[in-house]
């Protein structure tokens, strides 16, 4: 993955049969336990991790060890809530686990949505997010959802901080088509969607007039609304900036990032990247966010015209290009650097 400058959703799986038979719980324990340290050591190219492990596709629905069927047992949900919870010890706290159905986290940790208060809090409630791998295909998506009147509202309200998305896997509709579609996509902040299945839903929405949007909008999508930048500055002196970012996707990065502005000398191409606060996991769907700060410059910072340009690198892959994250506009993207040109310059004397 890392070498094709991609990231995985990832799901282990020990059956694809519908007999449900999967491995024990000791036996799964003990694989995680041999996963751990490739797990913990491929972290930064896992962008989720999905519970799996349990029942025919990972799916928790047919299982022989941990209550078939819907039949479930108080043991069965402390032995389902045992591996859920090794997950989670074993991936760094920063990395988030996906649930098959919101039933299962409102069973094993609470029935109330994650309060923003706690959000990126590294709780397990902040960590486990949702997997909906029947997208409107019926009007419970198979099994998805149990009572629609409290699971829409707890996935509308958590989904913004924990992330969502899954696939299709039947036409059904009118609720497949593309008004229901949006609606959802929209109100329970998806993240993203498998785009080989089903394939008879996604040629509904290309030809319903909805598929670019949903391309467009999937996860975050950062636009630079403005910029205030001062003309000149000093070294070691103070270099106020004042940025707007318009989120128009659905959801926003899970992940950290982090944000710089950057300052490179239009003589010699020497950066110099400094820090700002703003975290853009905080930038929330439909909002604007303005990053108003005051940066100081380097003392030793050399006389000349700077380029201004923002960066939001992943943090652990903080030297590759292709993963940091491209604004919206046009003409400001240096896929070579992986930076965002704010289309400034800055006289240093």
């Amino acid at each position: 993955m890392r070498g094709a400058g991609l990231e995985t959703v990832l799901r282990f799986a020990c059956t694809t049969s519908a007999d449900g038979d999967d491995a024990p719980k000791g036996r799964g324990l003990a694989r995680l336990d041999q996963l751990a340290p490739v797990l913990r050591d491929t972290s930064d190219v896992i962008e989720f991790m999905q519970a799996g492990f349990i029942g025919a596709w990972g799916e928790w629905y047919y299982t022989q060890n941990f209550g078939n069927a819907g039949s479930v047992s108080e043991a069965d949900w402390a032995n389902r809530k045992e591996v859920v919870d090794k997950i989670l010890s074993i991936l760094p706290k920063d990395r988030t686990v996906q649930l098959r159905t919101p039933k299962f986290k409102r069973t094993l940790y609470s029935p109330d949505p994650l309060p923003p208060s706690q959000a990126y809090g590294g709780s397990a409630r902040a960590r486990l997010g949702h997997h909906n791998d029947c997208f409107l295909a019926s009007p419970d998506d198979f099994g998805t959802y149990e009572d629609t009147a409290v699971e829409y509202p707890y996935l509308s309200s958590g989904t913004r901080y924990v992330p969502m998305g899954g696939e299709t896997c039947g036409q059904n509709p009118p609720r497949s088509s593309c008004p229901t579609a949006l609606e959802e996509l929209s109100g329970f902040h998806w993240s993203y969607l498998n785009a080989d299945y089903h394939t008879g839903v996604l040629a509904d929405w290309k030809s319903g007039g909805c598929w670019d949007e949903i391309t467009r909008r999937l996860g975050y999508r950062f636009a630079l609304e403005k910029g205030s930048y001062p003309d000149t500055a000093t070294p070691g002196g103070p270099l106020p900036v004042k940025i707007s970012v318009r989120n128009d996707g659905w959801a926003s990065p899970v992940s950290p990032r982090d944000v710089e502005l950057v300052l490179r000398d239009d003589a010699t191409g020497k950066t110099h990247r400094l820090a700002l606060d703003s975290r853009p996991r905080t930038w929330e769907p439909g909002a604007t966010t303005t990053l108003d700060e005051t940066v100081k410059l380097p003392a030793d910072l050399a006389r000349g015209t700077y380029s201004l340009l923002l960066n939001l690198p992943d943090p652990r892959l903080r030297d590759r290009a292709d993963y940091a994250i491209r604004l919206a506009d046009e003409d400001t993207w240096e896929a070579s650097s992986g930076m965002n040109d704010l289309l400034h310059k800055v006289a240093v004397n």
